[in-house]
């Protein structure tokens, strides 16, 4: 018999309910599954759905006359209930270049095995064009930072638990490590690179460390709360990055050249953004932020097609390193 594509979601609920119950060994049949499950079909119905069961999902379903019910004569099938079309195959290949900014994490093989079992349970019946599962969509992304072997585990394990770490932490000037304490608070990944941020007893202030730069991480029976008033969002912006903010908030207003008004138009930079286009084509940009030294750099990507407004400090960082990038 030609297999019949079956897609309507109200049958697939009644026939994942009657592979349910024939698992089960109740040996369901239409009177039987209408109690359990206050249904009202019909018995040809139902076996209309027993049809479909044994002829799209292949079910070795037979019936037994002896308790009016069906049964499975292999006790280990079971439907393999995630059915996919082809345009869901497609964003499921598509999301697995991004499995790259999860490399030296334990998150890349937990990824890689789920996407696994969702291809394993597609049914045999399924064909798609292998066309679309291919190498055409690339993610062009910043460069990949190297974890030592653990460290990933556990920050996250005593992020989880809220317990202190011992470690060895480098900072981006020094080539030396140096002992710490550090209560981690929240994991974050910016680009493709994997920073904690936390309380530094070093510091006896809140820090955030870049993960390629701790060694040595082991986790410590102190345990620690995370005071009431922390506010992550005090210490990063997350649409403009997480280094170095002294805690005020700034409004940012840039002019971009007449050149990027497309470009930056279709663009959503910031979550609280404005932005409209000047009578002389160029574009207006402006939102808030806590990250100055990120903006200025992101400013700087422009290549002198992006005007600082305001905040004058802004200016300033802007004017600065446009004068080093001169003498040099």
């Amino acid at each position: 018999m030609a297999k019949t594509k079956h897609e309507s979601p109200h049958i697939l609920a009644y026939i994942m309910e009657i592979d349910k119950a024939i698992r089960n060994g109740e040996y369901p049949n239409a009177a039987s599954m209408n109690k359990k499950m206050g249904w009202t079909i019909s018995r040809s119905t139902f076996l209309r759905y027993m049809e479909i069961l044994k002829d799209t999902y292949n079910a070795p379903a037979e019936y037994d006359f002896r308790k009016n019910g069906y049964y499975y004569t292999d006790n280990t099938y079971f439907i393999q209930q995630m059915m996919l079309n082809e345009g869901e195959l497609l964003t499921l290949s598509t999301i697995l270049p991004m499995l790259d900014q999860y490399k030296n994490t334990p998150l890349e093989e937990a990824f890689r095995n789920l996407m696994q079992k969702l291809i394993e349970m597609l049914p045999d019946s399924i064909s798609v064009d292998s066309s679309l599962i291919n190498n055409e969509v690339h993610f062009i992304s910043d460069p990949i930072t190297k974890l030592e072997d653990g460290v990933f585990e556990s920050v996250l394990k005593a992020t989880k638990l809220h317990r202190t770490l011992q470690l060895e932490y480098k900072t981006a000037e020094s080539s030396d490590y140096e002992k710490r304490s550090f209560d981690p608070y929240h994991i974050i990944c910016q680009k493709g690179s994997w920073y904690v941020l936390g309380y530094s007893h070093s510091s006896a202030a809140i820090r955030l460390y870049a993960m390629p730069r701790i060694r040595k991480c082991v986790i410590t029976e102190t345990h620690f709360s995370i005071p009431e008033d922390f506010n992550l969002e005090q210490h990063i912006d997350p649409q403009m990055g997480v280094w170095r903010t002294d805690g005020e908030t700034y409004r940012i207003e840039i002019e971009f050249a007449p050149k990027l008004k497309t470009f930056v138009s279709e663009r959503n930079w910031h979550k609280d953004q404005t932005l409209k286009e000047n009578p002389d084509g160029s574009v207006y940009l402006s939102f808030n932020t806590n990250q100055l030294n990120q903006t200025a750099a992101w400013i700087l990507s422009f290549a002198g097609n992006a005007k600082v407004i305001n905040p004058p400090q802004l200016k300033e960082q802007i004017k600065k390193a446009a004068q080093k990038l001169l003498e040099e």
